[in-house]
């Protein structure tokens, strides 16, 4: 628990607060189907309370939202959650949002979901890491490999999504830098088979035939013996 938090325990209205959110969370213990889970995460949206910057029991809210991000459940739950997650960031400030966004990017998070997500749900999802997730800056590289898995997907050509994605990836390069963005690239390409493709392309893309490869060394990454591989 941070200082803020700890320091909140004092007021009695914050305790209230914690205490409402402790009760929408029982809510996803008695979910048996998928429309429970709609269910409860709107009654903890509705529950979020911005006079409070910080979120009360949000290690366990990161594991319900990311239950509700598994790929297995139909669009409606993932657009609840995906809400849920927008309004808990609109709330904590963007120092706690850096600290704290190992809960939100974990295994089933924000972005794992991407690559199997609805038509309905990409451009929501885009929309969340536009707005929260670019103005981390360099934060962003605790989650590099992650966020970049996550987006290659949106990368096929003449697919509906294909620019805003590519767009974004590029948004990302620019906030963490070249050598950190394209190292991440190239550990993407050697973890996962299924990225290399789109990884590779967006590589060929970017590189300037142009210019010499000294120029553009940053395609490399700052890690040969990865990219080599």
């Amino acid at each position: 628990m941070s200082s803020e938090e700890q320091a909140m325990l004092d007021d009695s209205k914050y305790r209230q607060y914690m205490n409402a959110v402790e009760k929408c969370l029982r809510n996803f213990e008695s979910s048996s189907e998928w429309a429970d889970l709609i269910s409860a995460l709107g009654k903890l949206n509705k529950v979020l309370n911005s006079k409070f910057k910080v979120i009360p029991k949000k290690i366990t809210i990161g594991k319900r939202l990311a239950q509700c991000m598994h790929p297995a459940l139909p669009g409606g739950v993932h657009l609840k959650a995906i809400n849920v997650y927008d309004s808990i960031f609109k709330i904590i400030a963007p120092d706690l949002l850096k600290a704290d966004l190992y809960i939100y990017r974990n295994s089933l998070g924000i972005f794992p979901l991407f690559s199997n997500a609805s038509l309905q749900v990409r451009p929501v999802l885009l929309n969340l890491y536009e707005t929260h997730m670019l103005p981390l800056g360099e934060s962003l590289r605790t989650c590099l490999d992650g966020m970049i898995l996550g987006l290659l997907p949106g990368l096929d050509e003449g697919t509906e999504h294909f620019e805003r994605t590519d767009l974004l990836l590029e948004r990302v390069c620019e906030r963490v830098g070249a050598f950190d963005f394209y190292s991440a690239i190239w550990r993407c390409v050697l973890s996962s088979p299924s990225a290399r493709l789109s990884a590779v392309q967006l590589v060929l893309r970017k590189f300037d035939r142009k210019r010499s490869t000294e120029d553009q060394l940053f395609i490399i990454g700052s890690d040969l013996e990865v990219m080599k591989q």
